[in-house]
């Protein structure tokens, strides 16, 4: 069918609790590039990044409830929400911690890619929410990578329709591409707020052009070979095992019938 990589549609208040979540997310991510020259923006997100996670949880529970109030979500699309949730958190403490690898993303992009957009969007959160639970990474730093990997879920439910070894590419290059792009936007949660050289530091006041060099001589010269390991093993994992992934889970929903109401009867008394 040519809607079974959305089998979970992404409704008009999902859709709204959605865009003011992202929004939240681009304002915490990018408000230095707009600050003025005499702006002091000299200290980490140690003291904003709890109020931050304060305010990003409810609108994550928005969305949900938005899904369920709507139909988008039942009690069984829940239920596989969390089931891949805790898999993603159980792969992460798998990675050696070196050379960017997280394994965690391949259930990311392939339940945002079956499951649709808002699934994907929550599962990415959600994910990176439990996994710092799990292995104790709970800092500044936290809401920055769920807000990271709910994008990263978010945008594999709206890549193109395809199927068979085609879809399996796709997906595979978006996996490369999503875990690239991840660990540049996350260097931005704490790069406005160091010194590392003349060339590469951020300056306040500068234009976005300028910042903009700044900060891309930055990335490339530090975390862009952690970056790639991390999407070349997405891309290889999503190659060598996508499809029966993608097939186990496309079978999940067809019985769990998450479009279909769940009703109960009454009974005989015997």
């Amino acid at each position: 069918m040519s809607t079974a990589h959305r089998l979970i549609r992404l409704r008009p208040r999902s859709a709204l609790a959605l865009a003011v979540t992202s929004l939240l997310g681009l304002v915490a991510f990018g408000w230095p590039l707009f600050a003025d020259a005499g702006s002091a923006v000299d200290t980490s997100h140690s003291a904003d990044a709890p109020w931050l996670f304060v305010v990003l949880l409810p609108l994550l529970a928005a969305v949900i409830l938005a899904e369920l109030t709507e139909g988008g979500l039942d009690a069984k699309a829940v239920a596989v929400l969390g089931m891949l949730a805790a898999v993603g958190a159980a792969l992460r403490p798998l990675a050696p911690g070196a050379a960017g690898i997280d394994p965690s993303f391949v259930v990311i992009v392939l339940g945002g890619r079956i499951f649709g957009r808002g699934f994907g969007f929550v599962l990415g959160a959600l994910t990176l929410f439990a996994s710092a639970l799990i292995t104790g990474g709970v800092g500044p730093w936290m809401p920055f990578q769920m807000f990271g990997a709910a994008w990263v879920g978010f945008f594999a439910g709206c890549l193109p329709s395809l199927r068979g070894r085609w879809e399996v590419w796709l997906v595979a290059g978006y996996g490369f591409v999503a875990s690239v792009g991840y660990g540049a936007l996350l260097n931005m949660w704490f790069w406005p707020f160091g010194a590392y050289g003349p060339e590469v530091s951020y300056v306040a006041g500068a234009t976005l052009l300028e910042n903009g060099y700044r900060y891309g001589a930055f990335w490339l010269t530090t975390s862009l070979g952690w970056d790639v390991s991390r999407g070349v093993l997405i891309s290889t994992l999503v190659l060598l095992a996508g499809h029966p992934v993608m097939s186990a889970l496309r079978r999940t929903a067809r019985r769990a019938a998450f479009d279909v109401p769940t009703e109960f009867g009454v009974g005989s008394s015997r």
